[in-house]
């Protein structure tokens, strides 16, 4: 299909077409990583800026040099030397940016809304690195190109996200993208840390990991996010460790071709063991080269409808 978005704000959006042809798009930048010039000139003369208002290791640089693949040129946003500490509002500092001549707008922001506020007010195509505990489209959509290239197929897998789930907006993108596609998915948490409303996305929920392994075909951990809480969640660390923890005697009740993966950062020893992690059931670290891809992909497909719009106004967009 085309694909007609200027912006990427969330999976929640868009329809299992929408999501194949982001997935079909990222399969064809796979090997730009793997030459030994790790460049396409597709956006060649566009300006990518990275508006990072929350730390970020993995995003940040996935995005950096996703653009930098696809020959655009990149500029770097940091909070604490920005106007933003002397009182600007995200709306104005992203439109001075844009006035300077910016293609694409990367935002990561801890406000639910943040991208779609700015996607309204800019024409710059803008792209949802993570705001708030709302969605991360971009990592959903890297969860599903991985395992859609390990198993095949997204129809009639059962996926079990085990974590922090009411803090996460890595599970609600990874929901939104994985049941259009036709998985099943199981959301695997203490009560105080996974809402019955999920139940009414079309996920199964359960308080107990060792009996969904039996039936899981991904297992996709989430860290306990501590900076997004209130206290008394869960008795401690440790608690929860031994309750929803992954380690090796536990991966043991697993299928023996089940995918492990995690979004990263891994807090290991607290909800996955190094030694999981490491496994050769892991596929985290091809998560995070899957990300360039499909990053790429997203960047191509919005600044090339962006560019439909603004030189054809009646045409569709967003």
């Amino acid at each position: 299909m085309e694909w007609k978005r200027k912006d990427l704000l969330s999976l929640r959006e868009l329809s299992a077409e929408e999501i194949e042809a982001v997935l079909q798009t990222a399969a064809t930048f796979v090997d730009v990583s793997k030459r030994s010039i790790k460049k396409v000139p597709t956006l060649r003369g566009k300006v990518v800026v990275n508006l990072f208002f929350e730390p970020s290791t993995r995003t940040r640089i996935s995005f950096e040099l996703a653009a930098s693949r696809l020959s655009a040129d990149v500029v770097n946003f940091e909070e604490v030397s920005s106007s933003g500490v002397k009182g600007e509002t995200l709306k104005d500092t992203a439109r001075n940016i844009e006035a300077m001549g910016v293609d694409i707008v990367v935002v990561r922001h801890k406000a639910a809304g943040a991208a779609k506020l700015l996607a309204d007010s800019l024409s710059a195509s803008v792209l949802n690195a993570g705001d708030g505990a709302h969605e991360h489209p971009t990592q959903g959509l890297l969860d599903i190109f991985t395992i859609m290239q390990k198993k095949g197929r997204l129809q009639g897998i059962t996926v079990a996200i085990v974590g922090d789930i009411s803090h996460s907006r890595v599970a609600r993108s990874d929901i939104w993208g994985l049941t259009k596609l036709g998985a099943k998915v199981i959301l695997v948490a203490p009560p105080t840390l996974v809402s019955r409303q999920f139940e009414k996305l079309g996920c199964e929920i359960s308080f107990n990991i060792d009996e969904v392994l039996e039936r899981a075909d991904v297992v996709n951990m989430l860290r306990i996010q501590r900076e997004r809480q209130e206290g008394g969640l869960f008795p401690s660390l440790r608690e929860y460790t031994r309750l929803f923890g992954l380690t090796t005697a536990r991966l043991k009740r697993a299928k023996p071709d089940v995918l492990i993966m995690h979004p990263g950062p891994l807090n290991r020893g607290v909800e996955i063991s190094a030694e999981v992690a490491d496994s050769s059931k892991s596929v985290i670290l091809e998560q995070v080269t899957n990300g360039l891809a499909v990053r790429m992909a997203v960047m191509y497909l919005c600044s090339r409808a962006r560019d439909v719009r603004y030189s054809n106004p009646t045409g569709a967009a967003h």
